[in-house]
């Protein structure tokens, strides 16, 4: 497998399971974190776009993403760094695939197709919760927050989660930029945009 597939695997699976312009945060408010959180633990329909660096001990790299995110399905673009090539990652309970210029691979889960491809696995489980703010279910944590309830920090299934900022999209403030990291990796996700859907697929 070529170096390139496998930082693509890495940061497809990194993202969770066409860019459009950036969204201002304005002059808007936020809320009280508490007054928006069940809103937010509701919302699984929706798509964001955006950038993911990884970098590890041997090389750093980035890409543009584009994710789409249902309750029973996903599917991630990601063009690769100065548009070399595009790959899609697609997801269901049953299957998840990767189709790349090079091939198509699949795994019962994103976190096997990792295992398969890399000999290492993440909890990609958990980015659907981590990207929103949220701790995953069924695992400890631990949370920081500011004054008005907004984590700033997760720690959890040993990755550290930075909250660095948040954005308005459809009534909500969710997270702008996360830095993630455990021993040995670093990821960034800086979404640009930002669009809760009223329904699912």
């Amino acid at each position: 497998m070529t170096r390139r597939l496998v930082f693509l695997i890495a940061l497809a699976l990194l993202a969770g399971c066409a860019s459009r312009p950036p969204v201002s945060t304005g002059t808007a408010e936020r809320g009280p974190w508490q007054e928006q959180a069940p809103r937010v633990e509701a919302l699984t329909d929706w798509t964001l776009a955006g950038k993911v660096g990884l970098r590890t001990a041997e090389e750093s790299t980035s890409a543009n993403l584009d994710w789409r995110q249902t309750p029973n399905y996903y599917r991630l673009l990601i063009s690769g760094p100065f548009g070399a090539g595009r790959s899609t990652l697609e997801g269901t309970a049953q299957e998840v695939s990767l189709t790349t210029g090079e091939g198509r691979v699949s795994a019962d889960s994103a976190e096997a197709l990792l295992e398969q491809q890399l000999g290492w696995s993440l909890p990609v489980s958990s980015l659907d919760h981590w990207v929103r703010g949220l701790p995953a279910p069924g695992s400890a944590y631990e949370r920081e927050t500011d004054a008005q309830g907004y984590p700033t920090r997760l720690t959890q299934a040993g990755w550290t989660i930075d909250y660095r900022g948040w954005m308005p999209a459809g009534g909500l403030w969710l997270p702008r930029r996360l830095d993630m990291q455990r021993p040995g990796i670093e990821a960034t996700l800086l979404i640009n945009a930002w669009q809760p859907e009223a329904t699912g697929d």
